[in-house]
């Protein structure tokens, strides 16, 4: 038996991307994670933020599409490598990423504006009719 699964909960960096490519739609992410450790020298905390390209196709491509900078994510996926030729360097590169087969958004609900909220209590108008 063989896994390749990642589980990625972070922010996202900037605004997702929907791009097709050989006829195909999909979407790309930027998700941030940050982590900090205590240098044994100089004894202060150090952090840092490690960016995960991820990269959704199918359905929840369309849905994706819709996550804006700064949602809080939690993307699960299979781990892939591909190369690609450079033509910067003019040579090949290797880039990992996470073909993601879910997403939950972990941001709180919106609190909706006054004119949408419920009233708290009854007019004696509103009871007449």
């Amino acid at each position: 038996m063989y896994l390749s699964k990642a589980t990625i909960i972070g922010f996202l960096g900037s605004n997702a991307e929907v791009r097709t490519a050989n006829n195909r739609s999909f979407t790309t992410l930027s998700v941030a994670t940050k982590s900090s450790y205590k240098d044994k020298k100089s004894g202060k905390y150090v952090s840092h933020t490690e960016w995960h390209r991820c990269v959704v196709f199918g359905k929840l491509s369309e849905f994706a599409g819709t996550l804006k900078k700064g949602a809080h994510i939690q993307v699960e996926g299979e781990l892939r490598s591909r190369e690609y030729e450079s033509k910067k360097t003019d040579s090949k590169q290797r880039i990992w990423e996470v073909r993601v087969d879910s997403i939950l958004k972990l941001d709180r609900a919106e609190k909706a504006a006054p004119e949408e909220q419920e009233p708290s209590e009854f007019s004696p108008e509103e009871e007449a009719a």
